[in-house]
């Protein structure tokens, strides 16, 4: 119930139907009251809040990249929102409520240049991890030219660090110095954009390797 003070035209304080009536530092104001929800939220739509907040804490490690990596998709949206939509529809699995990305589904570029051949990661001397493809120039829209682009995800520091354009697809090696994740598993992507950035490959299922630095990596391969 509201109570007015000064007549039908004066200020009121409390509840009068769907107004509320207040006083701050002196000046009487109305606002509505805001709208009540009708219902709890179902267990479907608990579950993609679930996924959203999951695929949103691993895409915004790499906000930048996916802006360059996703250009092309970026129809209507900014391309980020593009590499969000693709991921949290192909690449989250496990059941509710522990959801868990599923890396090797993961697309942190997507386009139609093709992506380096035989595309491998191994650990170097130290910490390094030595990225290594087989120049495939002149397939497609191939060109020697195409700028490299390698992505390094550790889920356990959640950062992600990447290159562009310190090597051509034409090199077909580039290391990366990862001592700042000493005997941490970091996930690792290859993937090409063109020399004016407006083209990207994917790096998708098989471009994807798993990488211990400094350790023997879990899945066996030597990293």
């Amino acid at each position: 119930m509201g109570i007015i003070n000064k007549g039908i035209l004066g200020g009121f304080s409390g509840n009068v139907g769907p107004v509320v009536g207040s006083t701050w530092k002196g000046i009487t104001y109305m606002k509505s009251l805001p709208n009540k929800k009708s219902k709890t939220s179902t267990v479907k739509q608990i579950e993609q809040q679930l996924k959203f907040a999951l695929i949103m804490r691993f895409t915004q490690t790499m906000t930048a990249l996916l802006e360059l990596t996703y250009k092309a998709y970026a129809n209507g949206m900014t391309a980020f929102n593009a590499a969000f939509a693709y991921n949290i529809q192909n690449a989250v699995t496990g059941n509710s409520p522990d959801f868990e990305v599923d890396y090797q589904k993961v697309l942190v570029s997507r386009g139609s240049l093709p992506n380096g051949a035989n595309p491998a990661v191994a650990k170097g001397t130290d910490d390094n991890l030595v990225f290594t493809w087989t120049d495939n120039s002149g397939m497609g829209k191939a060109l020697a030219t195409d700028k490299t682009v390698l992505v390094i995800y550790c889920s356990a520091l959640d950062v992600t660090v990447y290159t562009s354009g310190n090597t051509t697809r034409d090199a077909g090696t580039e290391t990366v110095d990862l001592s700042a994740y000493h005997q941490q598993t970091v996930e690792t992507w290859i993937a090409f954009t063109d020399m004016d950035g407006n083209e990207a490959s994917n790096a998708n299922n098989g471009d994807q390797r798993r990488a211990r630095p400094g350790l023997l990596d879990p899945l066996g391969a030597a990293c």
